[in-house]
């Protein structure tokens, strides 16, 4: 038995709030067991001096946690003065899945800055980051359509992102924090909802794991990315049937 009592194929609890940072564009609070993350997309009239002119939109992405978002206080890293590694990382990755779906040609000249912020951690905040971010995205680009500022939505299908790993109980799905931190090995996959693959990090910590292991967790990310795309048509619905 895992330590949180789950099946070695059960999601955690995931839930989708819309609506909750009232002055941006689309934004989603996403709770997946104990690791919450606050999701935002903010649409500007403007693009990157590299793309100028060539009428293509952008969608890029920022990453951070609060201080208390994890069992120790972090200093903030405008403290510091930059950001970490993993911060760079995490967020090139979210703005990288999101752009994998998104049709920059049709979004014309505006760019679109996804930000997330880790209010709390217990394992997989950035495959919760990159699945509350869509929806966010996805509300943003709705309502640049119900008010005729483009004529379709600019978006390829859906992406969403989970966690699985090798641990004593052999290979699990969506790991916490207990998990990832005792995990022989780690991974993290970006699927899209027809079947496709955007990225796939994976981690031997101790020694090398097989192809059969990497199967089999390729397996439970599939059965774990489907319930989050339900999810996440869930919530732009919901949003969808009020605007009606």
């Amino acid at each position: 038995m895992r330590p949180s009592g789950r099946q070695p194929d059960q999601m955690r609890p995931i839930t989708i709030e819309t609506g909750f940072a009232h002055h941006a564009e689309g934004s989603a609070l996403i709770r997946v067991g104990g690791t919450e993350v606050l999701c935002t997309a903010s649409v500007e009239n403007r693009v990157p001096p590299f793309l100028r002119g060539k009428g293509t939109g952008w969608v890029t992405a920022e990453y951070g946690m609060l201080p208390r978002a994890t069992h120790t206080r972090g200093n903030r890293e405008a403290a510091k003065g930059k950001q970490s590694g993993r911060t760079q990382e995490i967020q090139r990755l979210i703005g990288r899945s999101l752009r994998a779906v998104t049709d920059l040609d049709a979004l014309g000249e505006m760019s679109i800055t996804l930000d997330c912020d880790v209010l709390n951690a217990d394992g997989g905040t950035r495959c919760a980051s990159i699945t509350g971010a869509w929806v966010a995205l996805r509300l943003a680009l709705g309502k640049l359509v119900a008010t005729n500022v483009l004529p379709r939505l600019p978006l390829r299908g859906q992406v969403a992102a989970v966690s699985c790993g090798l641990t004593t109980e052999g290979a699990v799905l969506d790991l916490d924090y207990v998990e990832d931190s005792s995990a022989s090995a780690d991974t993290n996959f970006v699927l899209t909802a027809d079947r496709r693959i955007v990225e796939i990090q994976g981690t031997a910590e101790s020694a090398p794991f097989t192809e059969d292991a990497f199967d089999n967790l390729f397996a439970l990310a599939r059965k774990g990315v489907t319930e989050l795309f339900e999810a996440q048509m869930a919530a732009v619905e919901a949003v969808e049937k009020k605007r009606i």
